[in-house]
């Protein structure tokens, strides 16, 4: 079998919310001895980032994103045990939300899914987290990344203030910040000295774990 053929078949079948269909072919890339990381990047990610386009274009509304996460959630549980993961003493922590006056978090959910599937340890702190809040939760758990997102341009400022907020309490060093959403651009991440900026979930985890080999 043609092995993007089978990733876009995968994803479609997320996308219209066929079990069987999914289960079917999560267990077929098994056979084929595709990783099971790929597999979860390629198809199921990828259907799933269709499924929160159609979300915010108002084809799909959040019934259909539950019923999509639960058929995810299938391709999920077969090709999780198969992840090679690295077994290190100090796992990567991420401390991830949407930040304060935003309630988006289809885009946060996709990069929850995927860090969770890699083996990061994620606190996910949900939508319309107040600022102090990342910082307090970071510091609790000695995370190692904080993780913002937002979609609409009225609550970017935050991400600013949280980065000044760690560097008025001396703790900037500490912590790589992360910034995504559909108004983030890379230069908006560089106007306000985050660390990392991924136009979507599928290369955030990348992009985390990249940094980590930077640190190490």
């Amino acid at each position: 079998m043609n092995i993007d053929k089978l990733f876009r078949d995968i994803s479609e079948a997320l996308v219209d919310m066929d079990d069987d269909g999914v289960e079917e072919l999560c267990n077929e890339s098994l056979k084929l001895s595709i990783s099971a990381e790929e597999t979860i990047t390629e198809g199921l990610l990828v259907g799933m980032n269709k499924v929160g386009e159609l979300y915010e274009e108002e084809e799909y509304f959040l019934p259909e994103v539950m019923i999509c996460s639960d058929t995810l959630n299938i391709g999920l549980d077969i090709l999780k045990p198969h992840i090679k993961t690295d077994h290190t003493n100090d796992p990567i922590k991420v401390v991830l939300g949407v930040v304060e006056g935003d309630t988006h978090d289809i885009g946060k959910n996709l990069v929850k899914i995927m860090s969770e599937a890699s083996n990061i340890e994620t606190y996910d702190l949900g939508k319309d987290v107040p600022l102090h809040k990342f910082i307090d939760v970071a510091e609790e758990v000695k995370a190692d990344f904080i993780c913002m997102s937002t979609l609409m341009t009225t609550t970017m400022s935050g991400m600013e203030r949280l980065i000044k907020m760690l560097e008025e309490r001396k703790l900037r060093d500490k912590y790589k910040v992360m910034v995504g959403g559909g108004p983030i651009t890379q230069k908006f991440a560089d106007s306000i000295g985050a660390d990392a900026y991924t136009e979507d979930a599928n290369k955030a985890v990348k992009k985390i774990k990249e940094l980590v080999s930077v640190m190490v």
